[in-house]
């Protein structure tokens, strides 16, 4: 016997179009590639995605056809990753860090249609693009005055596309499990290997992300996502941030101590994710200019181990609660999380560090076990190892 309550697709436009319904409001901030810092709302942002999808339609992109972003955290980007993936097609977002040789593998193997870049990496583009075949079409993500003389072929520009698009157009008509995002792991042998995200699998992460003990987003929450939307969707926050009806802070280009600092205060930033190299250049530069956090909260660290010094400073000097999170491109990334277990709040923060300094324990939503090399299932006792399934 099957249940009788309304079925509803998990469809992540859904997301965009509650944070449009009841946070429309709500500022996405944007430190823009071209300099200045730009705000605009969920409402705008909404708006402008459904513009992207109805030129993409008028350019042939059909449910399933790969449409790639070369691009840093911007409302831009956050337009366009909702803009592909509301009419059905694979939003495949390019790491500008990976070799030129890697990037043009992983184009020509997802056969991405339409390419669209920042200004930062046009010439990067320009570089690689004659041995991108399936490539028909390139948006420049600028407006008309700092459109570039480009040699890309079928050049747009991102803001006339936009002026010439309308917002007639209908999102979420297929299956919640059509493919929805596309990201190239770099963790591997070999060339780069993709993980197929669907739109069900984005979605329910997104529920995930926002339990209290993962990222917790409220819509008084303030988040600055340093993790790039190419890094394993920003750790699910380009999609929890809308969910939740939080303001985000898009960093744009500029990844520098200087910087982050000057989003962090300016925009009373109360949450923010990002690797420990982000970090470590925030407090030296905090260090060097004995400067204070005024908003943050927490913060998310991830990518590669926290060291242990890094979690006390940012607790003793700045009053910063650190959560370190596990995760991988194929998990949409979050696997575990070091929040602390209730047993040892009261203790002295020595103890609690022992704790802190893991990679934790898995939310809702996430199962783990550990096996041998025979097959066999392994205990969790934090002394066996085996292989993580």
């Amino acid at each position: 016997m099957l249940g009788l309550m309304q079925d509803w697709p998990l469809t992540v436009d859904k997301i965009i179009d509650h944070a449009k319904n009841w946070h429309g409001g709500r500022e996405v901030v944007t430190r823009s590639v071209e300099g200045p810092i730009v705000r605009t709302t969920y409402a705008e942002i909404h708006g402008r995605a459904k513009r992207v999808s109805t030129a993409l339609k008028a350019w042939g992109i059909k449910p399933g056809d790969r449409v790639a972003t070369l691009a840093w955290n911007t409302a831009r980007h956050i337009e366009t990753w909702y803009g592909v993936m509301g009419i059905g097609a694979v939003c495949h977002t390019l790491n500008p860090r990976l070799f030129p040789e890697q990037l043009i593998y992983i184009i020509n193997h997802a056969e991405d249609r339409i390419i669209f870049v920042d200004l930062t990496f046009v010439p990067l583009l320009e570089a690689i693009l004659a041995h991108c075949p399936t490539v028909e079409r390139v948006v420049v993500m600028t407006d008309e005055w700092t459109m570039p003389a480009t040699k890309l072929p079928q050049a747009e520009c991102y803001e006339h596309v936009l002026s010439e698009s309308h917002e007639d157009c209908v999102w979420g008509d297929f299956d919640e499990n059509t493919a929805c995002g596309l990201c190239y792991t770099s963790g591997t042998t070999g060339n780069p290997k993709g993980v197929l995200y669907s739109h069900r699998s984005n979605f329910l992460h997104t529920l995930m992300g926002l339990q209290s003990t993962v990222l917790g987003a409220t819509p008084s929450e303030v988040i600055l996502p340093v993790v790039p939307m190419f890094h394993a969707n920003a750790w699910g926050i380009a999609f929890g941030g809308p969910g939740a009806g939080s303001k985000l802070v898009m960093p744009g280009a500029k990844m520098d101590g200087q910087s982050i600092y000057e989003l962090l205060e300016e925009e009373k930033v109360t949450f923010s994710a990002a690797v420990p190299t982000v970090w470590q250049g925030l407090l030296g530069y905090m260090k060097e200019n004995s400067l204070k956090l005024s908003t943050v909260k927490r913060v998310l660290i991830g990518g590669s181990a926290v060291p242990e010094s890094l979690i006390r400073i940012f607790h003793d000097d700045y009053g910063v609660d650190v959560v370190q999170g596990w995760g991988m491109t194929e998990t949409s990334p979050i696997g575990t999380l070091s929040n602390l277990p209730p047993e040892l709040l009261a203790k002295p923060y020595d103890e609690q560090l022992k704790w802190r300094i893991k990679q934790g324990t898995p939310p809702l939503g996430v199962e783990l076990k550990l096996k041998n090399y025979g097959g066999q299932d392994m205990p969790h006792d934090g002394h066996t190892y085996g292989r993580l399934m």
